[in-house]
């Protein structure tokens, strides 16, 4: 949506959350570096942010480019104004946790079945906004525990497994390590199928980066991240990608590339191995 967001008309009071910056939200809150697309949007983001910081306006306006999670980034700045703040605080962790990809192991990030997870991964599937409405209903509510072994949850947890299992036999013969370092995996998309981004990671734990490719007949969805239990300076995944149109963060970017623009998937491909040589040479990888 880079291409039209600034010139759409948001109607009435308007929350945008992890997101790009839009003039005409009240609420605003985003830690992507790639949020302001224009120099003007990022003047008006500061003029609003003074007049907020000031209490001149209702507007609530949040940004911090090295927050891990707008969750987190919310909660530090919030927490303190909610009455039953405390039964948040898991929530708000995990938010946290699988927004920063910040898992433990592989197998946690692939197939982990913790309660924040289970939830979490009943989102994979397209359910429209009434599943949203009831998770955000029944979060008022009860905890996570409670939550995750609703019927409406199990339920889309069970097939998301299924299908997650899927995607791993999917991608194993098709991700390859390229220059020593990256892992990339070229594939189609499938209904029945999930495809985890951290699989690469599965096949080569070792692998400084990994680039997923997954092809779908409305287009390219390119992946690109750093291996999150590896403990390097990432190079900034999210602003290479926004030169094509996607965007993201330092340590994470996508791209989705229309039908008409699938053979720029190489030269994508090849920008980022680049990028990844250049600014942080790679043991194995020659500039």
């Amino acid at each position: 949506m880079r291409q039209s967001w600034l010139s759409t008309e948001l109607s009435g009071p308007t929350a945008v959350v992890d997101f790009l910056y839009h003039p005409q939200a009240m609420f605003w809150a985003d830690h992507h570096l790639t949020t302001f697309i224009t120099k003007n949007a990022r003047k008006d983001f500061e003029e609003r942010k003074t007049n907020f910081e000031q209490r001149k306006t209702r507007d609530c306006l949040f940004f911090d480019g090295s927050a891990r999670s707008c969750a987190g980034m919310l909660w530090e700045h919030l927490h303190a104004r909610i009455a039953d703040a405390a039964r948040y605080g898991e929530m708000a962790g995990w938010a946290e946790k699988i927004d920063s990809a910040n898992y433990s192991s592989v197998s946690e990030a692939i197939s982990g079945d913790a309660p924040a997870l289970r939830i979490s991964r009943s989102l994979m599937l397209h359910n429209g906004l009434d599943y949203s409405r009831f998770l955000l209903k029944e979060l008022r509510v009860g905890d996570l525990s409670r939550v995750a072994q609703l019927e409406p949850v199990r339920t889309r947890f069970d097939e998301v497994r299924r299908r997650i299992a899927a995607g791993l036999k999917s991608v194993e013969g098709q991700v390859t390590l390229r220059d020593a370092a990256v892992a990339v995996f070229d594939v189609p998309a499938s209904e029945d199928e999930i495809i985890s981004r951290y699989v690469p990671y599965h096949f080569f734990p070792e692998a400084r980066y990994s680039i997923g490719i997954v092809r779908s007949a409305d287009g390219v969805k390119v992946t690109a991240m750093r291996n999150p239990w590896v403990d390097f300076e990432s190079v900034p995944l999210g602003k290479i990608l926004e030169e094509f149109g996607g965007g993201g963060h330092q340590r994470v970017g996508a791209l989705v590339l229309p039908l008409e623009q699938a053979g720029q998937v190489e030269r994508v491909v090849n920008r980022l191995i680049s990028e990844m040589r250049m600014r942080a040479p790679m043991e194995g990888v020659t500039a």
